[in-house]
């Protein structure tokens, strides 16, 4: 029989002095969590969730049998982690707040914006340049479309992409991150000036990347996805989904560490869309907090997904802004840290007001006990 306990945050507070400070705040991240459920599971089976607030975790973690314990004071230790800023060169991505990645398809297919910059490189360079000016923290430069159905692309059309556009980029003074899953596409990219790796496949596309990512210091990003390394979009089958995308991720993130990547240089990616359907994907969202127990920065990319589409009668990708944003706010108040967005100044803008919002009640001692 196997048990394994789960901390997932269900209750939140603008500050933590509207809780008279019995709230914590989740992974370094402007969102402070009062209440949690702890969840017990044997085999494949729920058996217990309790229901605790932040003041009362200590003792009830303490009562537990010393396999469950010691998992459960893992992952509330986690859960309060402040994460380190993103080193990029000379640059350094802070996230104790939400922070903005553009998005750059250089790929003839993408869903979104497939072909649009592939074969104009002053156009390409002329959005990464606007997505910096609006706001953007990282450009996240990809040569292969992730779509479902797409097919897949040679090492060598994917560097002679994506290559000479991360130069463009590094000369701007830009953070940039690699959205690929191929070694070679790395080693190129990184030489050029890139600084953070994205792979969709969590380093099982080639063997050879976990080798490469480990022999680097770049961040590396392991996104879920419940197919194959090549194939990322067969159905998920998990009886719950948060928690087997937990597991999963889990699972990814130990065979990195195993592999020689440092646990600090590593950032985690539920993967939405990929594999899951609509009430999948709505009931991952709605989980997002609980993977802050994993104890890595969350990247949260959603924009312009299909599932806003499905929601909103079929709306096409570029008219799927307002779905977008709503998103993206569900993500900040879940404490994502890093928005994977094509919408950088509404994004930017939406970041902004949020973060105003917080920082007033933050600074709003009428909340304090008297």
């Amino acid at each position: 029989m196997t048990r394994k306990l789960y901390i997932r945050p269900i209750a939140f507070a603008d500050s933590p002095q509207s809780e008279e400070g019995d709230a914590v705040r989740l992974g370094g991240a402007m969102v402070w969590a009062s209440r949690f459920a702890l969840i017990v599971r044997e085999n494949s089976r729920i058996v217990s969730r309790e229901r605790v607030s932040a003041g009362r975790i200590a003792s009830v973690l303490g009562a537990l049998p010393a396999d469950l314990g010691a998992a459960g004071e893992a992952q509330w230790a986690n859960l309060r982690k402040v994460h380190a800023p993103l080193k990029c060169g000379p640059r350094m991505v802070r996230l104790d707040q939400p922070q903005v990645m553009g998005i750059l398809n250089m790929t003839p297919d993408s869903f979104s914006d497939g072909g649009q910059f592939l074969d104009d490189e002053a156009e390409a360079s002329a959005h990464a340049s606007a997505m910096l000016e609006a706001g953007a923290a990282i450009i996240d430069i990809g040569g292969e479309s992730t779509r479902p159905g797409a097919g897949a692309v040679w090492e060598g059309d994917e560097i002679r992409r994506v290559v000479p556009m991360v130069g463009k980029l590094a000369a701007m003074g830009a953070a940039i991150s690699l959205d690929t899953r191929r070694p070679a596409v790395m080693e190129a990219g990184l030489a050029a000036g890139a600084h953070i790796i994205n792979d969709v496949s969590a380093l099982r596309h080639d063997p050879r990347s976990l080798e490469l990512a480990a022999s680097t210091d770049a961040p590396v990003v392991l996104m879920h996805a419940p197919g194959k390394a090549d194939d990322l979009h067969s159905p998920a089958a998990y009886e719950d989904i948060a928690i087997g995308v937990f597991d999963w991720l889990e699972e990814r993130r130990d065979a990195a560490v195993a592999a020689g990547i440092a646990a600090d240089r590593i950032i985690l990616d539920p993967g939405l869309g990929f594999g899951l359907t609509l009430a999948q994907n709505l009931a991952l969202f709605n989980a997002l907090p609980l993977f802050h127990a994993l104890g890595h920065p969350l990247l949260v990319g959603v924009s312009r997904k299909r599932m806003i589409g499905a929601l909103s009668n079929e709306a096409a990708a570029h008219q799927r802004l307002g779905g977008s944003l709503t998103l993206a706010v569900k993500a900040m108040e879940a404490g994502a840290h890093i928005l994977r967005v094509h919408d950088v100044f509404e994004t930017v803008q939406a970041v902004r007001v949020w973060r105003g919002l917080r920082d007033a009640a933050l600074t709003d001692f009428s909340q304090l006990p008297s």
